[in-house]
């Protein structure tokens, strides 16, 4: 399906929880009244004025948007490089999609108790750093002719690293920009620019790759990236950093945030729902681009476009979600949009019977899939960060992505054994079975009794 995914998650993949604004996906008004919100904004509750007028925002948003889409350029290059010229085995494919997302297992939890003590933003500034760095390598060791799989694992391990400290990140600096009332609007844009950029990065992707190879395309992320680097020097955040008094040892801090996550029963379902849904859809698109590029005999430019004509889906998700819940509700809004996107999930593997008609069903998979994800990602991300205490924002998103994305490098390497002994299309009737099922948690619960989901913790 959070978010807030590679970066970290598989090609063509829109997790919940997967967008860096998350939810996955990926992602408000505190607990404890007015002494939570947004330090230095205590007089600005009531004001709503647009966030068009906002250039603080503006600056980081602008800077996120180039980021995206250099994301997306890349999301289709490594897995093309991996599998065309480096001809990549399903197994390998499988470790090299592990590898984005082992981060989120490994260290997932220890950073969001470190970036709740230090400053978001600057956090994210060495990010994007390192993960410009890390990737200007493989067209380096490509342009030398010594590029190996070995290089593209250990550089999506690095990228995966500096992506978990800059998500985590992203997710809990939007309440120190924005008024609280403005916090599902910042959302919004955020997911819609995240859908453009998957309607415009593939495109751009594919159309590199065609024009000057997999290699030298991941050279206009990095330049996007460095982008991403600036705006956030320009930007400026409200934050105040936590006292040195508020601060226990880091496991006891961990321990809080997830306590805080597991102990409210309507977060509890949902993050249920997204960490199944995550774990069978990263076993479908970790073997996307062998069934697309192999089963299939499609192009990289073809994949291009099926990626950005299903990414518009996920676009209309992010415009539609506020109507969406004024209508259904907040609350109801959730379980509809998660049986969506499991049933749009089935279409998948559907594909390879009929082959002659494969090209505008996938598309047409994908547009549902992600109108669905976006309509549950922006919902559900403006209650945690709405229910949650500034101090225990990283705590709780590192712990959600724990969960959510935790998953991922197992789903990924299950993937790679799949497909080599029971083969793709298979391991892709797996995936799906499993994504539709995945939305049990939330089907089955109090979601349909409510309308508005609550303001505190429960």
């Amino acid at each position: 399906m959070s978010q807030s995914q590679p970066q970290a998650t598989p090609p063509g993949a829109t997790p919940p929880d997967a967008t860096p604004p998350d939810a996955t996906p990926s992602t408000s008004v505190r607990a404890g009244g007015p002494s939570a919100a947004t330090p230095g904004r205590a007089g600005d509750a009531g004001r709503t004025s647009s966030l068009w007028r906002d250039a603080n925002f503006l600056t980081l948003w602008s800077g996120q948007a180039l980021a995206q889409v250099g994301s997306q350029v890349t999301e289709l290059a490594i897995p093309v490089l991996a599998v065309l010229l480096l001809q990549a085995s399903e197994f390998e494919v499988g470790v090299l999609g592990a590898a984005g997302v082992a981060a989120f297992l490994v260290v997932g939890l220890p950073a969001g108790a470190w970036i709740d003590r230090l400053r978001k933003r600057r956090v994210m500034i060495w990010a994007d750093a390192v993960r410009a760095v890390a990737l200007l390598v493989v067209p380096v060791l490509w342009w030398a002719d010594v590029l190996a799989m070995w290089h593209l694992v250990l550089v999506a391990l690095v990228v995966g690293v500096a992506t978990v400290f800059f998500d985590v990140s992203y997710q809990s600096l939007i309440p120190s920009l924005v008024r609280p009332s403005q916090i599902a609007e910042a959302n919004g844009k955020l997911e819609a620019t995240g859908q453009l950029a998957n309607i415009a990065g593939p495109a751009v992707g594919g159309w590199l790759i065609g024009a000057i190879m997999a290699p030298l395309a991941i050279v206009a992320t990095v330049a996007t990236y460095l982008a991403s680097f600036v705006a956030l020097l320009l930007t400026r955040d409200h934050e105040v950093p936590r006292a040195a008094d508020d601060r226990a040892p880091i496991g006891r801090e961990i321990a809080e945030g997830l306590r805080w996550v597991f102990g409210n029963p309507l977060l509890r379902r949902i993050v249920g729902t997204t960490g199944i849904s995550n774990f069978f859809s990263t076993m479908s698109f970790t073997l996307l681009p062998i069934f697309l590029l192999r089963e299939l005999g499609l192009s990289p430019v073809e994949m291009g476009i099926i990626l950005s004509l299903g990414s518009v889906g996920g676009l209309a998700g992010a415009i539609a979600t506020p109507h969406i819940v004024r209508r259904l509700g907040e609350a109801r809004a959730i379980p509809v949009s998660a049986i969506a996107f499991g049933l749009a999930a089935l279409v998948l593997p559907l594909a390879a019977a009929v082959p002659t008609i494969a090209f505008p069903l996938l598309v047409a998979q994908l547009f549902v899939g992600s109108f669905a994800v976006l309509v549950y990602n922006i919902t559900q991300v403006t209650f945690r960060q709405r229910i949650t205490p500034t101090r225990l924002l990283g705590r709780m998103n590192a712990s959600v992505r724990f969960c959510v994305w935790g998953v991922m490098p197992i789903a990924a390497l299950l993937a790679g054994g799949l497909g080599t002994w029971i083969g793709v299309v298979p391991t892709l009737w797996a995936g799906a079975a499993g994504q539709l099922l995945s939305t049990l948690c939330v089907v089955i619960g109090p979601f349909w009794l409510l309308r508005r989901l609550p303001d505190g913790g429960s």
